[in-house]
């Protein structure tokens, strides 16, 4: 007959071996998120990101004012129960103003990441697969566009294509992404470069090529799914450095303009009414922060949580 005794004590042994052999078996990836929702960074920075995705996506749930009427008879008005961001130099409410180009910030920043992931990461998995003067060719081209300073870049780019896009809103937005991501591929194709060729040693590869699978087929069974981690936690870290590329762009002059509603418009516009009416600045400027330091906080978190090294 078994003893009682003994039977109890096995029953933290074997849900300590269960509990182990989950962890063997589970993914990367959610082993990856298993370490991220015990990190207070991660759950902060996603509660902010969160918050924020909401006004973007629901700005008249938090303002029923538009954002483009204005009365100059209010025109740099300071914060008030009726404002409580107050009015701008076009006696427009700038708490409104700043709730609507939480839509336009987040999306430029989401489409232009969206950009740079897309081509980089193409680049970088045909460069690092194939090797050989494909992988010379692609470095060079990479190199080049590298080579070029951003803010340099951007402004001789905005400035020679801004006439043709006119005033609409869609097509200044589209030239703005557009620069961004022509500018910036080369580093995530980097990135994806490296974690390739890396890839493309391991057994498992190997394997796939001597069972006669396609090149296609390697790349998307066994390599994309193996690169991917270091390209995302780029990706998540850079969101937030293009949403602010975008203002530094509007701020000086080649980025957005109205009509577009954005922060770094608001930030480009309050610059001549910095002593005068410091809130024109001050509102828009800590919402474009906030939402930096929150990506960036959230990058953080992802990177520390996809690195084997750095989880106990």
């Amino acid at each position: 007959m078994t003893d009682p005794t003994t039977a109890t004590a096995d029953k933290p042994v074997a849900a300590a071996g269960r509990a182990e052999a989950t962890a063997r078996t589970r993914s990367l990836s959610g082993d990856a998120w298993h370490d991220l929702r015990r990190r207070p960074l991660f759950l902060v920075a996603a509660g902010l990101i969160t918050f924020l995705l909401v006004i973007a996506a629901f700005p008249q749930l938090f303002t029923s004012v538009d954002p483009t009427l204005g009365d100059l008879s209010r025109a740099r008005e300071d914060p008030s129960a009726q404002a409580w961001f107050g009015y701008d130099h076009l006696g427009r409410d700038v708490y409104a103003r700043t709730v609507y180009g939480t839509r336009v910030s987040i999306v430029v920043g989401v489409l232009a990441t969206t950009a740079v992931v897309g081509v980089g990461a193409v680049m970088g998995l045909i460069a690092g697969f194939a090797g050989g003067w494909v992988d010379s060719l692609l470095a060079r081209v990479a190199d080049v566009f590298f080579g070029v300073p951003f803010i340099l870049g951007a402004i001789v780019v905005l400035s020679t294509f801004r006439a043709s896009v006119g005033q609409s809103v869609i097509g200044i937005s589209g030239l703005v992404i557009g620069t961004i991501g022509l500018l910036s591929w080369p580093i995530v194709m980097r990135i994806m470069r490296s974690a390739a060729i890396a890839a493309r040693n391991q057994d498992y590869v190997k394997a796939a090529r001597a069972l006669g699978a396609s090149p296609w087929r390697i790349i998307r069974r066994h390599m994309l799914p193996n690169t991917i981690a270091p390209v995302m936690v780029y990706a998540t870290i850079a969101l937030g450095a293009f949403i602010g590329a975008e203002a530094t762009l509007s701020f000086l002059g080649v980025g957005l303009r109205d009509p577009v509603v954005s922060w770094g418009v608001m930030i480009s516009e309050a610059q001549s009414y910095l002593r005068t009416s410091p809130h024109l600045l001050l509102f828009p400027g800590a919402f474009l922060v906030v939402t930096v330091l929150a990506f960036v906080l959230l990058g953080d978190a992802v990177r520390d949580a996809f690195d084997p090294k750095g989880r106990s």
